[in-house]
């Protein structure tokens, strides 16, 4: 099997983690584990997972004029990413979560065009508006309530922040996954996101009742270590150096269809008109910020 095809794979399943993830965590915040708290898990456990695997891998030195780069990165993919995501899914809903998640491709763009010039065609450009009138939808026009879901408004816009965050990160990293071997880059960035999380998570980690935890709430929590931190970043680094970002950017719609089939189907969300209706506005704008066209590629 080749290498581009294990990528493909490898984006695909790193989709379908993410897709299912979005109801697995709400399930576990903030009855169990408040959301910061529940950060400091993951990175923790991820940066000890990766610093064990790492001694399978190549013995790399890291250049002096890559640790900025290396802690920016940390600090978009590893804190700011994942607090503000965390924090939305506790106020907010998994298929809102799952939806505004799809705008990451359209922020990727618009970044790429303000940070390194990228062309920005008219057809891009309502793929833009397109998108982000989807997204702002949802932000203020969606009246959905639900039990564990305070603050939906302010929890979607912090999915906003998120999907900006992470497409700095995906900006970022792309010249390190050239550099370095995966397992160099993800234990050093899940080291340094242990630290830099630590002073914000701690309070809400050390309010754990760890002896109280249900047996399904702990598997959530292993699933959200192993599979949403530990494998997917890994499968994203591997899919990352093999295929364009404009093939990974494709597979942004998986989680989303995953994400509100898993929800319903486990009656941890509903879907309305205004869902479907933004759903399709958000899709239709990804579609046109991604396609290629003879002017761009």
């Amino acid at each position: 099997m080749n290498k581009r095809i294990l990528a493909l794979i490898a984006a695909f399943i790193a989709s379908a983690i993410y897709g299912i993830n979005h109801t697995l965590a709400k399930g576990v915040m903030p009855t169990y584990v408040q959301p910061y708290g529940f950060i400091l898990i993951r990175v923790l456990g991820a940066a000890i997972l990766f610093w064990g695997i790492s001694f399978w891998g190549p013995k790399e030195k890291i250049a002096k004029s890559d640790w900025p780069r290396i802690i920016g990165c940390a600090i978009l993919g590893m804190v700011i990413n994942m607090q503000v995501f965390f924090k939305g899914l506790s106020l907010s809903t998994p298929i809102h979560s799952s939806l505004i998640i799809t705008v990451t491709p359209i922020l990727v763009f618009v970044l790429s065009a303000l940070l390194i010039g990228e062309k920005l065609s008219w057809l891009r450009a309502f793929g833009i508006l397109l998108g982000f009138a989807g997204t702002a939808g949802l932000i203020l026009y969606d009246n959905t309530t639900a039990e564990n879901a305070p603050n939906i408004p302010l929890g979607n816009l912090l999915f906003v922040i998120n999907a900006t965050s992470y497409g700095l990160y995906l900006i970022l990293v792309k010249p390190l996954t050239n550099k370095y071997h995966a397992f160099t880059l993800m234990k050093w960035l899940f080291l340094i996101a242990v630290f830099i999380n630590f002073p914000i998570s701690y309070s809400e980690f050390s309010q754990v009742q760890w002896q109280e935890l249900p047996v399904d709430i702990v598997l959530k929590i292993i699933y959200v270590v192993l599979g949403t931190t530990f494998a997917t970043y890994l499968l994203n680094i591997f899919a990352i150096k093999t295929l364009k970002a404009s093939t990974i950017g494709a597979f942004i719609y998986l989680q989303p269809l995953i994400g509100i089939l898993f929800a319903v189907v486990v009656g941890a969300d509903q879907l309305n008109l205004m869902k479907v209706a933004a759903a399709a506005m958000i899709f239709t704008g990804v579609y046109l910020v991604t396609k290629k066209t003879e002017k761009s590629v």
